[in-house]
C-alpha cells in the first residue's frame, strides 16, 4: 500500500510539471514562506516551455491523463459552480466519461466470482466487447436464459485501494490549500473531497445503484413521461448489476430526433415538469442528469417520452426544504426579495441573526438586472446559483441537498433549451409549483399529515412512559462501583505508607505524617 501511494504521488507530480498547475497555486495570494519555498521545487530552476492554454484547461487535460479516479473528482467539482470561477467550471464540465475500457477476462471472472457461476450458465448470450466504458464500470450487452435482453454493469477491478490513495492525496492538497490561502478556505477544498468520497463509494456499490432505480421506476409506473429499466436482483450484486436493455435515440441527437417527428416542445417541457415531480412530489431525483444517462423513446414521437438509466446518484429533500425552496421560487418571480430573505433565515440556510433588510438589498441587486430579461430568456438554474453565492456573503453554509438539486436543474434546463430553445422554464413551472403549493395546504393533505401523527401517538406514549418509569425506579448500585474505587483506595494506602516511613510520633513536628495518614485510612475505609 505504501509503494502504491508512493507511485500515485509520483505520478502527480510529474502531471503537475507537466500542465505547470504550480503556476496555478502561485497565482493565488499565498503568505510569503509558502511562495518562498515554492522556489525551492527543482523543476522551477530548470526551463519550461510555456503552455498556450487557459487555467482551466490545464486542469481538465491533467485531470484526464491523471486517470478515471480524477476524471470523475473533476465532474463532480465541475457541479461546485458556487465554489468555482466560471471559467474552470466550463472545462471542467467538458470532462468526458468515456475511458478505455478494462480487458474482457477480467469483467467476465469478476461476473463469475460475484454470481458464483460461469457466464455461459447465466446467460443465454453474453458480448464480451462492452457497450460503454465510464470511470468506475462498464457495461457489456447479454441475453437471459428467458429471452430478455439485458445489460451486465460490472465495476472496475482493484479500484478502492487507487481511490484511497487519491483521496489521501487529495486531502492532504486539500488542507495545504487551506491552511495556505484565505481564497482556497472560501472555496471549501476539504469539504469538496469529503462528498466526492462520499460519492465514489456510494458508486461503486452497484446493489445501491439498483435499489435507487426500482425506486425511481416504481415512482413512475405507468407515467407518459419517464420509463426506468427493470432491475433483475436475482443478478444484482454489489459489483454487479444487470438491468433491461433499452433501446432509445440519445436526448443530443437532434437530427435523429426530428427525423422521427418528434415534438420537441412537448420534450422539452415534459423534461422540466419530471424534475419537478421528482423533487416535489417524490422527494428522490436523479441527480446524474447529464446527457449520456437520458434517452428518448421511438414508440410514440408525438407524445415522447424519457428513457433514465445510472441511478448511482439520487438527491432528496426534507419536507421543511422543499416547502421553503417552492415558496422561494414563487417569491422570487413576483420579485418579493423581502419574503426570500426572510425564508432564507426561517429555513436556517443563513443565520439567524442576519439583517433582512440587507440580506434583502442583496438579493435585489443580484435578481433586478436577470428579470430586465423576457422570462423564457432566464435561467432558473442560474438565478439559484448566483442567490447561493449572494448567501455565502452572509454565512450561507453549504446545503449538499440544495447543490445537488441545483446541478440537476442546470443539466434538465440547459438540455430543455437544447431541445427547444424558446423553453419558457417558469411558464412551464409556476403552474406545477402553485398545485403543489395549495394541494400542501389542502384539507385531504392535512388530513393525511394529521393521521400520520395520530400513529406515532402509541410509540410517542410508550416512550414517555418508559422514561416515567426509569424516573421512579431507584437506580441499583453500579456493579463497576468497586472497581472504579480502586485508585483512590491505592492512593490512600500510599499516603498510610508515606506517614508511617515519616513517623507518627505524638509531636507537633510531626503534624504532616498524622495528616496523610488520616486522609490515607479516609480513602481506604470510604464506601
Amino acid at each position: 500500500m505504501k509503494l502504491l501511494a508512493v507511485r500515485r504521488l509520483l505520478r502527480i507530480q510529474r502531471v503537475v510539471i507537466r500542465y505547470q498547475l504550480d503556476e496555478l497555486l502561485l497565482e493565488l495570494p499565498l503568505p510569503f514562506w509558502l511562495r518562498a519555498l515554492s522556489w525551492l521545487l527543482p523543476w522551477r530552476w530548470l526551463p519550461r516551455r510555456s503552455l498556450a492554454l487557459s487555467r482551466g484547461a490545464r486542469l481538465r487535460l491533467a485531470l484526464e491523463d491523471l486517470g478515471p479516479i480524477f476524471i470523475k473528482f473533476g465532474q463532480l467539482l465541475s457541479t461546485r459552480r458556487d465554489l468555482l470561477p466560471p471559467d474552470i467550471a466550463d472545462e471542467l464540465a467538458r470532462l468526458q466519461d468515456q475511458v478505455p475500457p478494462f480487458p474482457e477476462d477480467q469483467a467476465i471472472a469478476l461476473i463469475e466470482r460475484q454470481l458464483g457461476a460461469p457466464v455461459s450458465q447465466l446467460f443465454a448470450r453474453f458480448d464480451s466487447q462492452p457497450l460503454a466504458s465510464a470511470s468506475v464500470a462498464q457495461v457489456h450487452a447479454a441475453q437471459l436464459k428467458s429471452g430478455e435482453e439485458v445489460v451486465v454493469k460490472v465495476v472496475r477491478p482493484g479500484l478502492k485501494p487507487v481511490i484511497r490513495q487519491d483521496l489521501a492525496w487529495l486531502f492532504l492538497l486539500a488542507r495545504i490549500a487551506e491552511r495556505a490561502s484565505a481564497d482556497a478556505r472560501r472555496l471549501r477544498p476539504v469539504e469538496v473531497v469529503s462528498d466526492y468520497e462520499k460519492t465514489i463509494f456510494d458508486e461503486l456499490d452497484l446493489l445501491r445503484e439498483a435499489a435507487n432505480a426500482s425506486q425511481l421506476r416504481r415512482n413512475f409506473e405507468g407515467s407518459p413521461l419517464l420509463y426506468v429499466p427493470q432491475v433483475y436482483w436475482d443478478l444484482c450484486r454489489h459489483q454487479v448489476l444487470v438491468m433491461e436493455r433499452i433501446y432509445g435515440v440519445p436526448v443530443t441527437d437532434l437530427v435523429t430526433l426530428a427525423d422521427q417527428r418528434t415534438d420537441m416542445k412537448l420534450l422539452a417541457e415534459r423534461g422540466v415538469e419530471i424534475f419537478f415531480t421528482q423533487v416535489f412530489r417524490d422527494s428522490f431525483f436523479h441527480a446524474d442528469m447529464h446527457p449520456g444517462n437520458i434517452f428518448v423513446s421511438t414508440r410514440t414521437p408525438w407524445s415522447p417520452q424519457y428513457i433514465a438509466i445510472d441511478c448511482g446518484i439520487i438527491g432528496s429533500l426534507t419536507d421543511e426544504d422543499q416547502d421553503y425552496l417552492a415558496r422561494n421560487l414563487i417569491a422570487f418571480f413576483k420579485r418579493d426579495y423581502r419574503k426570500v430573505a426572510q425564508l432564507h433565515i426561517d429555513s436556517g440556510w443563513v443565520p439567524a441573526d442576519t439583517k433582512v433588510n440587507e440580506f434583502e438589498a442583496a438579493i435585489r441587486t443580484v435578481c433586478e438586472p436577470i428579470f430586465e430579461k423576457p422570462l423564457k430568456d432566464i435561467s432558473f438554474g442560474q438565478l439559484l446559483l448566483r442567490l447561493f453565492q449572494t448567501a455565502r456573503r452572509f454565512n450561507m453554509e453549504v446545503q449538499p441537498q440544495l447543490v445537488l438539486l441545483q446541478k440537476t436543474l442546470l443539466n434538465i434546463e440547459g438540455l430543455g433549451r437544447q431541445l427547444y430553445p424558446d423553453l419558457d422554464l417558469w411558464s412551464t413551472a409556476q403552474p406545477f409549483l402553485e398545485r403543489w403549493m395549495r394541494e400542501r395546504v389542502s384539507p385531504l393533505h392535512l388530513l393525511r399529515n394529521l393521521q400520520q401523527q395520530a400513529e406515532q401517538v402509541p410509540h410517542l406514549s410508550q416512550i414517555a412512559r418508559d422514561a416515567l418509569e426509569r424516573l421512579q425506579r431507584p437506580e441499583p448500585p453500579r456493579e463497576s462501583d468497586a472497581r472504579d474505587q480502586w485508585p483512590l483506595r491505592l492512593l490512600g494506602a500510599a499516603l498510610i505508607a508515606a506517614g508511617a516511613v515519616q513517623g507518627l510520633a505524638p509531636l507537633l513536628a510531626t503534624w504532616p505524617a498524622w495528616l496523610m495518614v488520616g486522609g490515607g485510612l479516609y480513602l481506604v475505609l470510604r464506601r
